[in-house]
């Protein structure tokens, strides 16, 4: 039995199911943004790809995250 998703991550199954694109795609979004500060991107994932606060903060907190290795 595994161990239930915690954290930003346990919002991916949602995310895709309501957004119709995969984990990969969006960080591969973010990754291409010239914008780094997390407010700023979740500001820019709301707005210009329609994202809900929570799933944006989730997207980038995980990706920033994996980006700075913690």
């Amino acid at each position: 039995m595994t161990a239930p998703v915690k954290g930003p991550a346990s919002y991916f199954p949602s995310i895709e199911k309501k957004y119709g694109r995969p984990i990969a795609e969006w960080k591969d979004l973010i990754h291409s943004s010239p914008l780094s500060k997390h407010m700023e991107l979740v500001t820019w994932l709301k707005t210009e790809h329609g994202l809900g606060h929570g799933h944006a903060n989730a997207l980038v907190a995980h990706t920033l995250a994996e980006r700075s290795g913690t």
